[in-house]
């Protein structure tokens, strides 16, 4: 009987799985054993062909070559990646391999990195498959001992092959037909775009907000205060009326017309799913939703503290019970020993709230794994990640919040006002520290003692001015919450049936948001995204349909029925064939202009055409405007470092010598004075802060390097072709 070939997804996981299979034989690309042997991918090996790959006439971007309507979608090998397929190939058509596990990532996208390789490779042997949630030894050698036939999963990757397909066909015809229509480098995505289109929508909304004067009352009954509420709320919005309304009462007796009492008993909130843990690191820590998952993927697979990341479940199932012991036992440690030993203690159990097989699909909720923490192998930012996730884990095992809330109602001169009053009965799950939720807690006092019919002398009354605020621009946090429920942003009501899954899924919803900054479509200002002339343009030149968040989700509700058996693939990708040809019609037939409102006077040195100016994630950039030249040049970066007149972030422009930190108050000084300045300043930070910024702003202008060296790389590639 010949061996079994593992191919994992990264060569990090490869090397934990040979690990524990006892494979220590080193090769060229892979580690054997005596029944093993596990090789990797490095991401994606094999993708769909570009356009050029099916004809000279393609190499050309021209409308009159689209819509491009394949009859049959080709694979390529990355070229990047070439050599680890040949590897990969050549062990999977080896003598002395008999069957291949799977053991890609337990996703759609992991089922399509492993069989889109052995497509291309042309592999026929039996296949088998593991899916395991964790990373640990012991999740290993048990998913090991329940490995599922691969047929299991054929309908999961129809699944991912028609997303792929789909999203190249009206990914790549429409970005092909606006670029070409509009001469500028444009794109356009099933995605992308209705996410963008929010993005537009809500800046339209705060450029047409008016603001308004409203007034509010607060009455001085001694040890409480009341705020005079009428049929319509709280604010008046006359200045005189709340002036007559306060000098009616000041001085009179106001009566204690209704006190109502009522316990509310708050249970903790669910698990960490992948979209929640990003909302909430980026509102606790900053961090953008790539940031948390890249770190979800460290802590997941290098360090194995927590489970699969790419989740959207925030439930367990009732399996996973048993072992909850142990994951509170494993991350009993540091600022969570106290929490954790107190649920020991009393042997209290999950809320069964957080128990439902029926919401778990791929994957369970994110929680600690059996793997004991160790602190000291963590970044700060890891840590950051793991508390977040321990502390939601722990809460759902305290008892819930109950509070005591006392509403009582005042009667004035015929006038009504409220007081709000509440007492903490028990704290339960709120002792552990969790980030806020988005709910405004209502001002409450103690209200304590209180009783109906007792009169109250109003010794004064406040009258406070306010302006009604406009919606607030969206914060990469806040807009994970719209892209998961963008059913309220849908008019039709009848259409919100469809968007149950949302704008994409957690998995992909990090790359989406980096894919607006990177295309130029939004900037970041503080932490609100608020989109260029250039996002606000594509907006109004792409068809209709393609803006509307309703195309995704019905894409995804199809692509979950593909997943299932319920829809033929092939049905799927013959009506977005159809789909793909009307928008490029569209495209053409339309009669609108686009402007670039920012060009500068600089000249691209590649084709002599005039610069455009943009604002990327990390700094200001010069690009081309041609699409076929594609010259980009960073022109400064954003840095940490504060103005020592006005304290804000500071700007670092220019190249080797000549680098210079500019503040928008006008200060200026060159990086070497800043140095000197630092190592100097005893009064100021530290050397070893001087050196640990010093390291950390190397460590930016090496990423920056990195992505010049890889973006001249691929323009170089593209010259050639």
């Amino acid at each position: 009987m010949g061996k079994t070939l593992v191919l994992a997804e990264k060569p990090s996981v490869g090397r934990e799985l040979a690990r524990v299979l006892g494979c220590k034989q080193k090769g060229n690309g892979f580690l054997a054993g005596n029944q093993y042997i596990v090789t990797w991918a490095l991401g994606h090996l094999v993708t769909l062909a570009d356009p050029e790959c099916y004809g000279k006439q393609y190499k050309t971007w021209s409308l009159d070559t689209l819509p491009m309507l394949l009859d049959k979608m080709e694979l390529e090998v990355i070229p990047q990646t070439a050599h680890q397929y040949s590897i990969v190939k050549k062990l999977l058509h080896s003598k002395e391999v008999s069957e291949l596990i799977i053991a890609t990532d337990a996703g759609r996208e992991g089922e399509l990195v492993a069989r889109w390789i052995l497509e291309k490779a042309g592999f026929h042997k039996p296949i088998r498959r593991l899916w395991i949630s964790s990373q640990t030894d012991k999740a290993i050698r048990e998913g090991f001992r329940h490995l599922r036939p691969g047929k299991d999963y054929e309908n999961l990757y129809h699944s991912a092959q028609a997303r792929a397909e789909a999203d190249w066909l009206v990914g790549l015809n429409v970005t092909r037909a606006m670029t070409c229509k509009f001469n500028a480098q444009l794109s356009a995505g099933r995605v992308q775009t209705p996410t963008l289109a929010l993005l537009v929508a809500r800046e339209e909304e705060i450029k047409r907000f008016v603001p308004k004067d409203f007034y509010t009352l607060r009455a001085d009954l001694g040890n409480l205060s009341a705020l005079w509420t009428g049929k319509n709320g709280s604010s008046i919005f006359d200045r005189d009326r709340a002036e007559s309304l306060a000098a009616q009462v000041k001085g009179k007796p106001f009566r204690l017309v209704s006190l109502r009492t009522a316990e509310k008993r708050t249970p903790p909130p669910l698990l960490y799913d992948l979209t929640e843990l990003q909302r909430d690191a980026n509102k606790r820590f900053g961090y953008s939703p790539k940031q948390t998952l890249n770190i979800m993927q460290k802590l997941y697979e290098q360090h194995k503290v927590l489970t699969y990341p790419r989740t959207d479940s925030r439930y367990l199932t009732g399996d996973i019970v048993p072992t909850l012991a142990e994951r509170i036992r494993a991350c009993s440690a540091g600022e969570s020993a106290e929490a954790a030993s107190t649920v020991l203690k009393h042997g209290w159990k999950i809320t069964s709230s957080c128990i439902n097989n029926a919401k778990v699909s791929d994957h369970h909720a994110i929680i600690p794994t059996e793997e004991k923490i160790r602190f000291s192998v963590l970044t700060s930012e890891e840590k950051n990640i793991y508390q977040l996730v321990v502390n939601r884990f722990l809460a759902c095992f305290y008892p819930p919040f109950i509070a005591k809330y006392i509403k009582a109602e005042f009667e004035a001169e015929g006038q009504r006002f409220l007081a709000s009053g509440q007492e903490i009965v028990q704290k339960g799950w709120r002792q552990i520290e969790l980030p806020p939720d988005d709910e405004t807690e209502e001002e409450t006092q103690n209200l304590s003692g209180l009783k109906q019919g007792t009169e109250y002398l109003c010794r004064g009354v406040q009258i406070k001015q306010s302006k009604t605020s406009p919606p607030p621009r969206y914060t990469e946090a806040t807009l994970l919450s719209a892209m998961e429920n963008p059913g309220r942003f849908v008019q039709d009501k009848a259409m919100r049936e469809y968007l149950g899954g949302g704008l994409g899924t957690p998995a992909t919803r990090a790359d989406i948001i980096d894919k607006l900054y990177s295309a130029f479509y939004v900037e970041k200002h503080g932490n609100s995204m608020v989109p260029t002339s250039r996002g606000r343009q594509i907006i109004q030149l792409v068809p209709p349909e393609l803006k509307e968040p309703v195309l995704t989700a019905k894409w995804e509700q199809r692509l979950t029925a593909i997943s299932l058996g319920k829809e033929s693939k092939e049905k799927f990708v013959r009506e977005i064939r159809s789909y793909a040809a009307g928008l490029v019609k569209e495209v053409v037939a339309s009669t609108a202009q686009y402007t670039h409102d920012n060009i500068t006077g600089n000249i691209c040195p590649e084709c002599g055409k005039f610069l455009l100016e943009v604002n990327g994630k990390h700094g200001k950039m010069l690009i081309c405007q041609d699409r076929e030249c594609g010259y980009r040049k960073n022109v400064s970066i954003k840095t940490n470092v504060r103005c020592p007149n006005c304290h804000k972030k500071m700007d670092l422009y220019g190249e080797g010598d000549k680098k210079t930190y500019i503040c928008p108050c006008g200060y200026r000084e060159k990086l070497d004075a800043f140095k000197k300045r630092m190592n100097g300043n005893q009064k100021g930070a530290s050397k070893q802060d001087v050196r640990s910024y010093l390291k950390k702003q190397a460590q930016q202008d090496a990423v920056n390097d990195i992505f010049a060296a890889a973006l001249e790389k691929a323009l170089e590639k593209k010259k050639k072709s």
